[in-house]
């Protein structure tokens, strides 16, 4: 169990004795050497993970082996896996009800792996592999969890795989150091500092993200600063990229739009003009050379005084596309922001997204993903989904959560936010019929995409709150499979970050399991948002009606007045419920049908109802 004293710097890396003497000794048992069969830099690092993780929870050291002996772990890809001297066979996907065969790792694709007990006359094997070295990590890491949260081992035939492709984190971060929407400390980012000093910390990052399956990492505020695509910035982010890649992980950048006028001497960013299309290839070809795995750009562009191609009279298919082909060619994804809400195009906020969007499905270049937040409006404690999910069948949608607690009480509240996203992932749009859940679009392309807005910060304990590291790891692991349930990930995240003592298990999992119900009922009770205090977000202020512009008033939200409060979205007001699919549209539409959690969002039921009484 943690001490008194314990830091939270180990996160839910933290390796202790397995408490439960049955179990240890099966683990003991079935674990005397380890045989990595690799000597790649990824290797070494699960050598070390191995060698830090392996004498704590056994509490007696396990020594490596150039070969196995039997009772052994065996790690490495699938043709070291094929290649080792021993007569292993596994199941593949898809394969679990037939003979075992010789194991080719089809199916599994990027990121697949399995975790296989194997029984050779007197002797036992746990085999973990995968297609490549990156994805061997992730599936040690899983591993390790079974132990940390004392599962049994004894028969393990563990097939995984990830359910999106791009799992990426979306760092806020300035190149001052600070960060916006921060609540633990400076930037990770020692920009100062890079590329001459590595911080052991980057690699401590990203071990934390690569054992919950986080593949990328976009390292500065989508508030671009064009500074950051300078060839002496674009060096200190090869030095990060050098440092993520054995975890597998690879390294994303927010550009400034109007970067070819601020770096380039260009008197115009309007990217139908061929000489900025012509400085972005240059730039982008500047950036792989430095960083051949380089991910892509993750751009907000006409949105919150964010220049973009609007302000040349383009769109956002213009702007997006000339981004996209720069990037094509060597590999890379085009983020998309869809955080627009000019009230010109519309009055009410939540439709601007869908009206400037919807009539360009179709219209983008493969490698271009449109990012939503998971709510139309802004990343309250509860909206409903966005309504682009299920309108745009042409285009690949990516999905943008907020890890950092920018409405849910900063780093000072209790709040896990598993529930939240599983209700998210899990609301069917009914845009091909029931059963088309915001997941399965977000998953069904190829470049499937998920971005969480993360929580990270100097503070020693990661992110300022220690529950507050939940939601990095649900995130994480809701990344990798979203059918994951959020109450199990709780369980998971408590055994490996506290302790697997019942009583301990059950009281924080009950603290953890209620708290974002209780956040929502005393934020946005009933679908009623933005009560919060301007600019920095914390605390209630649900009088604010100064604002330089009308939707950024608290008032213009929740329309309190001596006849009720909520904000008319039904047919008789914005026609919002016009933007999702039947029967949702109908529900949501009509007063006695509208789900309570939506009471004071969609229709303008509080009026009515004072009205009818």
């Amino acid at each position: 169990m943690q001490t008194s004293n314990e830091d939270g710097y180990e996160l839910w890396l933290c390796y202790r004795r397995v408490e439960n003497d049955e179990r240890l000794a099966q683990y003991r048992a079935a674990i005397n050497s380890i045989v990595v069969l690799s000597t790649s830099a990824t290797a070494t690092i699960i050598k070390n993970e191995l060698a830090r993780a392996l004498p704590a929870l056994l509490d007696r050291n396990v020594p490596f082996a150039d070969k196995s002996v039997g009772n052994a772990l065996i790690v490495g890809t699938v043709d070291e896996v094929a290649r080792a001297p021993l007569t292993l066979t596994l199941f593949p996907f898809g394969e679990r009800e037939h003979t075992p065969s010789p194991w080719k790792g089809e199916g599994w694709g990027e990121g697949g792996f399995s975790i296989h007990s194997q029984q050779i006359a007197n002797n036992s094997f746990i085999v973990i592999a995968a297609n490549s070295a990156p994805a061997v990590l992730p599936s040690v890491f899983h591993f390790l969890r079974l132990l940390q949260t004392q599962q049994d081992i004894r028969t393990l035939n563990i097939e995984s795989r990830p359910r999106i492709r791009y799992r990426i984190l979306a760092h806020w971060d300035n190149l001052d150091g600070s960060i916006e929407r921060g609540y633990a400390g400076r930037s990770l980012w020692n920009w100062d500092e890079l590329p001459d000093k590595i911080d052991a910390r980057y690699h401590d990052y990203a071990c934390a993200c690569a054992s919950i399956g986080i593949n990328g990492a976009c390292l500065n505020n989508v508030n671009a600063n064009a500074q950051s695509l300078t060839t002496e910035y674009l060096e200190k982010t090869a030095a990060l990229a050098d440092v993520f890649r054995p975890y597998g992980i690879r390294v994303y950048l927010s550009p400034k739009f109007t970067a070819p006028v601020h770096l380039g001497g260009l008197s115009t960013s309007d990217p139908r003009d061929a000489k900025v299309a012509a400085w972005w290839k240059q730039k982008v070809a500047e950036i792989y050379r430095l960083i051949p795995d380089f991910g892509g750009f993750q751009v907000k562009a006409n949105s919150e005084g964010q220049p973009g191609p609007q302000d040349n009279g383009a769109n956002h298919d213009d702007g997006a596309n000339m981004l996209a082909y720069a990037l094509a060619v060597h590999g890379g994804i085009l983020l998309w922001r869809a955080f627009v809400y000019d009230t010109s195009v519309d009055a009410d906020r939540a439709n601007c997204a869908n009206k400037e969007f919807v009539p360009l499905d179709g219209k983008f270049h493969p490698n271009v993903l449109i990012q939503a937040k998971n709510g139309p409006i802004d990343f309250q404690p509860r909206e409903p989904f966005h309504p682009l999910f299920g309108a745009m069948p042409q285009t690949p949608l990516a999905l943008e959560l907020q890890i950092t607690q920018e409405y849910f009480g900063q780093s000072k509240h209790l709040v896990y936010l598993g529930g939240m996203w599983q209700e998210v992932l899990h609301s069917d749009t009914y845009a091909q019929g029931a059963g088309s859940t915001v997941a399965k679009i977000v998953s069904a392309p190829s470049n499937s995409c998920i971005v969480g807005v993360a929580n990270t910060g100097t503070d020693r304990n990661w992110c300022g709150h220690h529950f507050s590291q939940a939601n990095w790891y649900a995130f994480g692991r809701l990344a990798w499979d979203y059918e994951l349930r959020a109450d199990a990930i709780a369980d998971e995240w408590i055994r490996m970050m506290w302790s697997n003592d019942s009583d301990v298990v059950d009281t924080l999992k009950q603290m953890m399991l209620g708290s974002w119900e209780a956040c929502v009922n005393y934020m946005t009770p009933l679908g009623l948002h933005h009560l919060m205090k301007e600019h920095h977000h914390y605390g209630p202020d649900p009088g604010f009606n100064n604002a330089p512009r009308p939707d950024w008033n608290n008032v213009y939200y929740h329309r309190a007045d001596a006849n009720g409060l909520g904000f008319d979205r039904s047919h008789t007001g914005s026609n919002n419920v016009a933007m999702y699919h039947s029967p949702l549209r109908e529900q949501f539409d009509n007063i006695e049908t509208c789900p309570e959690k939506y009471l004071l969002w969609f229709p303008d039921s509080l009026t009515n109802l004072i009205k009818a009484a």
